[in-house]
């Protein structure tokens, strides 16, 4: 019975712990760009991750589970999207509004569903569809309108819709990763991935800033302190974010995930005096309308 829930809880946390990595990032984007401040996600989480896997490994006893060739191409997708999502996002949010370049990317959920029927074979419910109708809905309400995006440019909404298709890949790459681990344990599956997954982000992003922008590594390392902090809440929201992946459909999670929209403007009230317009509150009760039906169905 509880365990039906899980997935619920995960994901909400995984919510806020993004939330909170991503005002972080956004914060260091100013001194360190946007593939910079990226790879404060990747290579300060690779750590966290490590710690966590070696956690489990010792409180369970259960052992890592081989990463197969289908694992293997997943989390490569999962990897290469999540780097592609991550710099489109924060590009965004340099050029609008923090609560609306998020509200953007979680067009995702609807993009989820399709991807995850055409690589995964997972076939939406009527709720689930429902559900993500609703809060698209309230996503697109929450972005504000078309007067209001031409003032500001299309461009940083294109990059948000844009890093919204790369999130809904990383979702389903790493849902299928996830799967594909011959463990009985959830949580090994999910740690064994994500410290694949880090790896890979970190190995990519150090040769590019290696290659293209040495300067940009030698900032990053200079802002260990606060980049130390983002990419904990980074491996944190991950681990949670594939455990809930290995409970139930790629759809249904980032479905929920919408409540992010909820979180982020809290955090843009609190810290960048961004206030909720009247059309914002709509949208904002829409998505919880929307999370309302997924846990009730």
């Amino acid at each position: 019975m509880y365990a039906s829930w899980l997935w619920v809880a995960f994901t909400l946390t995984a919510s806020a712990a993004q939330t909170a990595r991503n005002v972080m990032q956004r914060e260091l984007t100013g001194a360190l760009g946007a593939l910079g401040a990226s790879q404060v996600r990747f290579l300060f989480g690779l750590p966290f991750a490590i710690l966590f896997f070696a956690g489990l490994r010792i409180a369970t006893g259960v052992a890592a589970p081989a990463i197969g060739p289908a694992a293997a191409g997943f989390i490569v997708m999962g990897a290469l999207a999540q780097i592609g999502g991550t710099a489109l996002m924060l590009a965004a949010m340099r050029q609008r509004s923090f609560v609306v370049v998020v509200a953007f990317t979680k067009t995702e959920a609807a993009q989820v569903a399709l991807y995850a029927l055409l690589f995964l074979g997972e076939t939406p419910t009527v709720t689930l569809i429902g559900a993500i109708v609703l809060a698209t809905l309230g996503v697109f309400l929450m972005a504000g309108s078309g007067a209001e995006a031409g003032r500001a440019g299309w461009r940083p909404i294109a990059m948000g819709l844009a890093s919204a298709t790369f999130f809904a890949f990383a979702a389903v790459g790493f849902r299928g990763a996830v799967t594909r681990m011959a463990t009985p344990s959830t949580a090994m599956a999910a740690t064994t991935v994500l410290v694949a997954g880090l790896a890979v982000q970190t190995s990519v992003l150090l040769i590019w800033l290696a290659l293209f922008d040495r300067a940009g590594l030698k900032a990053i390392l200079k802002l260990w302190r606060a980049s130390l902090v983002a990419g904990f809440m980074g491996a944190l929201a991950s681990q949670l974010w594939f455990v809930a992946f290995a409970l139930t459909d790629a759809a249904r999670v980032r479905t929920l995930a919408l409540v992010e929209v909820l979180f982020a403007q809290a955090a843009s009230l609190k810290l960048f005096r961004e206030r909720p317009s009247a059309r914002e509150w709509l949208g904002m009760a829409l998505i919880v309308a929307a999370a309302a039906m997924l846990i009730g169905g």
